[in-house]
């Protein structure tokens, strides 16, 4: 229910526009002077000021530059041209003068709201569309994934709180997205929040917003992240991460369908589906006292379990391919392909990255590859007992002769490793090894020089 703040220094204006918009289903506070409303603002949160002119003491306006978050409609009995612009410049969303009709007033507030709630929606969705995501819808066909796409079809129409299980990087917040995109709230906003990103002193504010003055730094009022996905879905990413004390507060969010902001004493009703998400065992946090049981049972009504890369088989080669057309697409890049070893070394591969890991391993390839195919010597994965990853430069594989000799290279230093290599491949071009090792000419001039190799050693 939205909330009105009617201030005028006449009781029965005050009463009558009370009645009037508790009669249109506004929640109403009322205040005769702009000190009382200060009061009033600074307990509870409001949608709309409706405040007359001239008062006792400071004037109506004043209200304005106090609170610049919440729109102000200016009401006066001296109907003039001059002091409706000059409430306009001071910053009033309308103007109104006495005596006002009352179905006029009734849909300015209407749409003074509803603009309001579409300005809030549109600044949190220039936020997420800044995260440049990559991935526009869910590809694979595996069976694990046809029971992911199947629990999501039965549960997106319901209003049911979700739970998403799976590794890091397997793609739960696309998930989440396409519940929200299937379910009857898709034409409200979205609000996604990995709630590990966020530091631990920062993350109730944010969730739950704060009323000025409610610690240091609180210059003004500030609606949180719950607020702003009213009407809509909470996607809350990494959810273990939350404290017990903003885990309690989130249950009664659920409970209640209220929320109360930091430094404030009122409530105000919100209408959110949630949808939570983490790769932590989470029943075995509750048995840790690391989790409230209670919570845990609010969000687990239905759960979905995402595989992992590795166990979704032919999906790998296909999803592969998706990406690779994808970041052909934003690097305005010449079509390119990968090599079938390529796609034989994915398929092997235990991703412990996932989807993730895929993506950064594709978009480098890309980058170090000259010609359309992307070969084995352009990819940098990070093999058991040998890690040799992006983390080292790309060097990722060496020329040998037997499987044994093979065994002993993956027991050498990185340094070692890149001596041997030289040495081996003496007769190649700088440009070639430098390819081969996944790395630029100038990274390796500069290695040859780090540890004193010449270009053709003895």
């Amino acid at each position: 229910m939205n909330t009105i703040l009617v201030i005028d220094d006449e009781k029965l204006i005050r009463d009558s526009l009370k009645r009037l918009l508790e009669k249109n289903n506004y929640q109403v506070s009322i205040a005769e002077t702009v000190e009382e409303a200060v009061k009033i603002i600074h307990d509870q949160a409001f949608d709309l000021i409706l405040t007359d002119l001239r008062l006792p003491g400071a004037p109506g306006t004043s209200l304005i530059e106090q609170y610049t978050d919440i729109p102000v409609i200016i009401m006066t009995s001296y109907a003039s041209v001059s002091s409706a612009v000059d409430a306009m410049k001071l910053g009033a969303i309308d103007y109104i003068a006495k005596p006002f009709d009352h179905t006029e007033l009734i849909l300015m507030i209407r749409r003074i709201i509803k603009e309001r709630k579409l300005t809030l929606e549109n600044s949190v969705l220039k936020k997420e569309l800044a995260k440049n995501y990559t991935i526009s819808g869910m590809i694979g066909d595996c069976p694990a994934m046809l029971e992911v796409n199947k629990r999501i079809h039965k549960v997106a129409p319901m209003n049911t709180s979700i739970l998403i299980l799976g590794e890091t990087g397997t793609g739960k917040e696309l998930v989440a997205r396409a519940i929200h995109e299937f379910s009857n709230r898709h034409a409200s906003t979205l609000i996604s929040i990995n709630c590990a990103a966020i530091a631990e002193n920062l993350i109730e504010s944010e969730l739950f917003g704060y009323n000025k003055g409610a610690f240091t730094g609180a210059l003004h009022d500030h609606p949180g992240l719950i607020e702003a996905a009213d009407g809509g879905t909470l996607f809350l990413d990494e959810i273990g991460e939350l404290s017990l004390e903003v885990q309690a507060r989130l249950l009664r969010v659920l409970q209640e369908n209220e929320v109360r902001r930091v430094g404030s004493t009122q409530t105000r009703q919100v209408d959110i589906r949630l949808i939570a998400a983490t790769h932590k065992n989470i029943p075995q946090m509750v048995e840790d006292n690391l989790f409230r049981s209670d919570l845990y049972f609010r969000l687990n009504v239905f759960d979905i379990t995402l595989p992992p890369l590795k166990q979704r088989g032919d999906d790998i080669a296909k999803l592969a391919n998706h990406f690779l057309l994808e970041m052909v697409k934003k690097l305005a890049h010449l079509p390119m392909y990968f090599s079938p070893l390529v796609l034989e070394k994915f398929q092997q591969y235990h991703w412990p990255g996932n989807i993730r890991e895929m993506q950064n391993i594709i978009e480098r390839a890309l980058i170090l590859t000259e010609d359309d195919e992307i070969g084995l010597e352009h990819i940098a994965l990070f093999k058991e007992n040998n890690p040799i990853s992006t983390k080292n430069e790309g060097i990722h594989s060496i020329s040998s002769s037997t499987q044994e000799e093979n065994k002993t290279l993956n027991t050498l230093s990185l340094d070692e490793y890149l001596v041997h290599f030289l040495k081996e491949n003496k007769h190649q071009t700088e440009t070639e090894l430098a390819r081969q090792l996944g790395i630029s000419r100038k990274t390796l001039w500069e290695k040859r020089n780090r540890l004193n190799i010449p270009k053709k050693p003895k």
